[in-house]
């Protein structure tokens, strides 16, 4: 029988929360506690594919950067360097746990190579994490080249990176000068080393970032030269994407169909966790706090914004993100609910792009009319994020609250990223050592017509008229002054 790829969907209990900071300069250790948990596990095969490039990067994102930034009391691995791994020790089994995120530009230099390996990144595989990944995904949900001139597509990568740089700076910028990211992913992998040595497991920790460093491909380097054994992947996206955790998880997919290593490493990738009780309890408790420096809480509405995709994804794709996430608002007033929080509450998708239609209702015009409709007090929870980044420092806590008092809402409060709640930790920790009996080999499978995220004629006609707007252009300076202010 051919080996599968196993996917863990798991749940969890966790205890009271205690967060080791809700900003993004927070250096202090996670404290954990946690239970001994027992759940059956059930595996799914994972049904994607698509492939790895970092070989074609550039020589800008090629070059060789410090990346010894480790916890020293955790010895977590986010250095990819020959001399500097993991001390090794004569053990049966080396356990490795993989994290995966988005990545993010750490100084203002980074943002222009950051935004180039977003847009050149294949159509399939750009994740939408972030206001930049949106834009990617417009640009190459419009801009999809046919195999005979993908050529051009890292020209048009330059090309829009180019022009989209200024801008984003701005951004970047107005929140301290880059990503806190890296930062704050690294925080986390060092927390969940110490969680996972309170529960007996001894693992070394790995960080993959998707668009930045340290990337997937190098963290996945340092996992075979580092002889683990058995791995876990566990992407820090609560809800499933093709987008996010898929496109990560297709970088994998592609390494092991060409590395026997990794072909015959038992692997357990824990496809989503926002149904897990430490996650909802977790979110629930940081609700609950804020909801408290309200003069008067009862009256507060709990505005949930999540990162959106383009409508076509969900519909035409079969991503579940969509069905996921409204899970998971569910899980979380139900939670809140059992302790007696009866606030009324919504749903918004933020950080759209572009004339093609994404996931509804939008943020911004949701903010816009329930102050017409006389909401006074609002308290926005960024439910898809798990770290502090641009889209809850910049878009939420500037943009989306001064649209807000704009509209007639009187009183924001915004929630936390989880960051290192102990009890999301501890949480995680669990999700690990549950994840671990499951893993084995990855394998391939042929792909079948159930894989086109749309039909044909849909793709044929994207590609021609594709085709000859990335021609135009290229060739025409009048009509990419034209690209440029509107990308601008």
């Amino acid at each position: 029988m051919d080996p599968r790829i196993k996917i863990c969907c798991l749940r969890g209990s966790s205890l009271q929360t205690r967060s080791c900071g809700k900003t993004t300069n927070t250096s202090s250790t996670c404290s954990t506690k946690h239970e001994n948990l027992h759940v059956n596990v059930k595996p799914l095969q994972l049904t994607a594919s698509g492939s790895s490039h970092l070989s074609s990067r550039s020589p800008v994102h090629k070059k060789q950067r410090d990346l010894s930034a480790r916890s020293t009391s955790a010895n977590v691995v986010t250095t990819f360097d020959d001399d500097k791994g993991v001390s090794s020790s004569v053990v049966e089994e080396k356990i490795g746990v993989l994290l995966l995120n988005l990545g993010g530009p750490e100084t203002l230099d980074d943002v222009q190579p950051f935004l180039f390996n977003l847009f050149a990144d294949p159509p399939s595989n750009c994740a939408t994490l972030g206001k930049e990944p949106f834009i990617c995904m417009f640009y190459q949900d419009i801009i999809r080249l046919p195999r005979l001139f993908r050529f051009l597509q890292r020209p048009l990568a330059k090309l829009i990176s180019t022009f989209r740089a200024p801008k984003s700076k701005e951004g970047y910028a107005s929140i301290g000068g880059g990503s806190p990211l890296r930062k704050i992913t690294d925080e986390q992998a060092n927390a969940l080393k110490i969680a996972l040595e309170k529960k007996n497991l001894n693992a070394n920790i790995y960080v993959g970032m998707r668009y930045w460093y340290p990337f997937t491909e190098e963290a996945i380097d340092q996992i075979k030269k580092d002889n683990i054994t058995k791995l876990v992947v566990l992407p820090l996206y609560p809800q499933y994407s093709i987008s996010t955790s898929g496109s990560s998880i297709r970088v994998l997919q592609n390494i092991v169909k060409e590395d026997s290593y990794f072909s015959g490493l038992p692997i357990s990738i824990i496809e989503s966790w926002y149904q897990r009780d430490g996650y909802v309890k977790s979110m629930a408790d940081l609700i609950e706090k804020e909801l408290s420096a309200f003069s008067n809480p009862e009256e507060v509405m709990i505005f949930f914004s999540a990162h959106g995709v383009p409508l076509t994804y969900v519909e035409d794709a079969g991503d579940p993100y969509r069905d996921q996430m409204e899970d998971c608002i569910a899980l979380i007033m139900g939670e809140l609910r059992s302790r007696g929080i009866l606030n009324s509450h919504t749903l918004a998708y933020q950080s759209r792009v572009g004339p093609v239609q994404w996931l509804k209702p939008y943020t911004d015009e949701v903010l816009v009319e329930l102050g017409q409709k006389g909401v006074k007090s609002l308290l926005a929870v960024p439910v898809s994020f798990v770290s502090e980044h641009i889209e809850t420092l910049e878009e939420i806590d500037m943009e989306y609250k001064e649209l807000a008092l704009e509209s007639g809402i009187q009183n924001w409060g915004r929630v936390p990223a989880l960051g290192c709640t102990s009890t999301f930790i501890s949480d995680l920790a669990d999700a690990v050592v549950e994840a671990l009996p499951s893993a084995s080999a990855l394998g391939t499978r042929k792909p079948d017509d159930t894989d086109s995220d749309m039909d044909l004629m849909h793709y044929l006609t994207k590609m021609f008229f594709g085709s000859i707007l990335a021609f135009i252009l290229l060739l025409s300076p009048r009509l990419i002054s034209a690209f440029q202010n509107t990308m601008l």
